[in-house]
């Protein structure tokens, strides 16, 4: 595998996650209600990620891919552009709160039984290295730390292909019964 900054290797994974998506029938859009029925929520993201329910479209906007889930573990990938700047020259910190809050949403959701949905209540966000259009992919990994009926916990990191640390946070969410159509 290679590992010199800015290598191919995680972009090309970025690459086949969301063409794996678009070969699938996925598009941007919203999931209907009868679509997403019956499903767990790692069932849900299963089938985003094969293109069979479309995937969300800011992370087109955002320039990033949900590439894995596991059982308490989701994997989103992103790679930052000049778009995503702030006013001083480096990424915003909104690109890192959406890449993060993401991976630890979807880490909770693999957790999720069908009829049971989440939200975010608490986001807590460190960011310790500016990033640029130059750093190259960047990977959120998130993992439950705790479901319960009502409130779910999650951690995650945000590192590049090297292992440096850019951010890391936790959050909390409501976990409720999807109301029944």
């Amino acid at each position: 595998m290679e590992t010199e900054k800015n290598s191919p290797v995680w972009a090309n994974q970025q690459l086949d996650a969301n063409q794996r998506m678009r070969d699938g029938g996925g598009t941007p859009g919203l999931a209907r209600a009868e679509q997403i029925a019956g499903k767990s929520g790692r069932e849900i993201l299963d089938a985003m990620m094969s293109g069979e329910l479309p995937y969300p479209p800011m992370n087109e906007t955002m320039n990033m891919a949900l590439l894995e889930v596991g059982d308490g573990r989701a994997v989103f990938q992103g790679i930052p552009l000049r778009q995503h700047y702030n006013p001083l020259g480096t990424v915003h910190g909104g690109w890192f709160a959406t890449l993060l809050d993401s991976a630890l949403g979807c880490a909770v959701q693999t957790a999720l039984p069908t009829g049971r949905s989440y939200t975010t209540a608490e986001l807590s966000i460190n960011i310790v290295r500016s990033a640029s259009h130059k750093t190259g992919p960047l990977r959120a990994v998130a993992t439950v730390v705790h479901v319960g009926r009502q409130m779910a916990t999650a951690e995650a990191r945000v590192e590049d292909e090297k292992g440096k640390l850019y951010a890391h946070a936790t959050t909390t969410c409501f976990v409720f019964d999807v109301p029944v159509a």
